[in-house]
């Protein structure tokens, strides 16, 4: 299972309701599901060069970090400022039945796409069940 928390979505949501883009970055916005014994998990980081973007898993934590830095040149005079630019954080808990060992990550057309296998243990088993008759063999060594 996967978990999402950002403790400053509520801060970003007033801070930009009260400043405006001025405020803290957009926390990047995210898409999650699942297809089989398979997480899929999207960021969407338009504008975002790929070599700025750092992910790292510890322990149960994955943390996704990029930058965009701001379009101005020197001599330039912005009209209009509303892409928010600098860093980006946001992290994401795997549950237990996650491989963080073997995530998979690509970034193409300004979206991170990671995949994150179930572990092995935690897919679905079938369970053999047996007749009537070995409850007579247990019986009869007893």
């Amino acid at each position: 299972m996967l978990m999402r928390t950002d403790p400053f979505r509520e801060l970003d949501r007033l801070t930009q309701q009260v400043f405006g883009a001025a405020g803290r970055p957009s926390v990047m916005p995210m898409d999650a599901f699942r297809k089989g014994d398979q997480f899929f998990v999207h960021f969407d980081l338009p504008g975002v060069d790929r070599d700025s973007i750092d992910l790292t898993v510890e322990k149960n934590v994955l943390t996704v970090k990029a930058e965009r830095s701001p379009v101005g040149q020197d001599g330039v005079e912005t009209i209009v400022a509303e892409r928010p630019s600098g860093t980006f954080t946001r992290q994401l808990f795997l549950g237990d039945t996650l491989d963080a060992d073997r995530i998979e990550a690509s970034y193409s057309d300004g979206v991170l796409a990671l995949t994150i296998p179930v572990h092995e243990a935690a897919k679905p088993r079938k369970v053999e069940i047996t007749s009537g008759d070995r409850q007579k063999e247990l019986a009869a060594v007893s």
